[in-house]
């Protein structure tokens, strides 16, 4: 199945505050990244990539057209998703990452809007977030394509007509008959003849009109 990219709008990232604000303590462990589509009708999602950077877990909500005219409604589609086995390590921490429809925990028809909740709970990271993010839609299906019947189903393999009927020699008869001349060959030169062959003279004489002059 094809997939076509999506237009879409992401905002800037909002960071919800962990810990006591009154305190240096506090860091954004947080945040919140919002993606519109403002050019695309409500439409099927079938992939999500991004580059990751530091962060930890991710959980994806969708705003979903529930009718033509009807109200759309929030729906949790991806929860606590692991990036990083452990957060506070490097491992995954700048991998790409591409996430299915088939690993989301509904159907994600009709979307409308997106929402990226990303989570870092190790101190030991400054900053985190999810870069390069790109959303791809069930593109158009292709076209099958027809075959001729003649290509579709050939014909059986026609079988050549016998070679008699061609005008040629039956071949058992001419094998046959090399067969004996082969054999004839062999008795003339085991048994070679003592006698002479002349081969104009018969009786010793010669005649004339088998003489050439050259």
């Amino acid at each position: 199945m094809s997939r076509v990219l999506v237009p879409c709008h992401v905002k800037g990232t909002v960071a919800l505050q962990v810990g006591d604000v009154r305190t240096s303590q506090g860091r954004p462990g947080v945040l919140v990244i919002d993606v519109t589509f403002p050019s695309v009708a409500p439409f099927q999602l079938q992939e999500i990539t991004f580059k990751n950077y530091y962060t930890a877990f991710l959980t994806i909500r969708f705003r979903q057209q529930t009718s033509t005219h009807g109200p759309s409604r929030w729906v949790t589609c991806l929860r606590n998703h692991c990036l990083m086995p452990d957060p506070h390590s490097e491992e995954g921490a700048q991998e790409y990452v591409s996430l299915f429809q088939h690993q989301m925990l509904c159907d994600m028809a009709r979307v409308v809007e997106l929402r990226l909740i990303l989570r870092q709970p190790s101190p030991l990271w400054l900053s985190f977030t999810v870069e390069e993010l790109k959303i791809y839609q069930l593109g158009p299906k292709s076209p099958s394509m027809t075959f001729p019947k003649w290509l579709s189903h050939p014909a059986p393999c026609e079988q050549p007509a016998p070679l008699v009927e061609q005008g040629f020699p039956d071949p058992s008869s001419v094998s046959s008959k090399v067969q004996q001349m082969w054999a004839l060959t062999e008795m003339i030169r085991a048994s070679p003849s003592s006698t002479r062959i002349g081969r104009f003279d018969v009786d010793g004489c010669y005649d004339l009109n088998l003489l050439s002059y050259t």
